[in-house]
């Protein structure tokens, strides 16, 4: 697995948790982490750096995606999906890897995490933000 896709990975479970326990526990998030072997402590930190930020942009995501997919808001989003669709979306935003690249991880991560239709629903959702850009 390359560096960025690792870190990506890591985040990905970070900004799951975080999703799930709140911005309060994050303390416990980055603690989580440091039990994932495989990793070193300055990819760990900079997966939770990258879970961190995708979450505080939370919102602009959602809003997005829902703006483009009125039909399935966040909140009708299967939690892993919501979790690639938003670190995604940051990462493209950012222009921390190109569009075309963060489309191709979130599909990948969501072929490991998500449902059968995960991928799907992810590339299209991804796809037309790419047009926005």
């Amino acid at each position: 697995m390359s560096v960025p896709r690792t870190i990506r990975r890591l985040a990905f479970q970070a900004l799951f948790q975080l999703d799930a326990r709140g911005e309060t526990d994050a303390q416990a998030v980055l603690d989580s982490l440091e039990g994932a072997e495989g990793y070193s402590p300055t990819q760990r930190t900079r997966a939770f750096d990258l879970a961190k930020a995708a979450y505080a942009a939370r919102a602009e995501a959602d809003k997005e995606f829902e703006a483009l997919a009125p039909t399935w808001p966040a909140s009708r989003q299967a939690a892993s999906d919501r979790a690639i669709l938003r670190l995604a979306h940051h990462e493209m935003c950012i222009g921390a890897s190109h569009p075309v690249i963060a489309v191709n991880e979130a599909v990948e991560l969501a072929k490991e995490f998500g449902t059968d239709k995960s991928p799907g629903f992810v590339n299209a959702l991804l796809d037309k933000v790419i047009k926005r850009l």
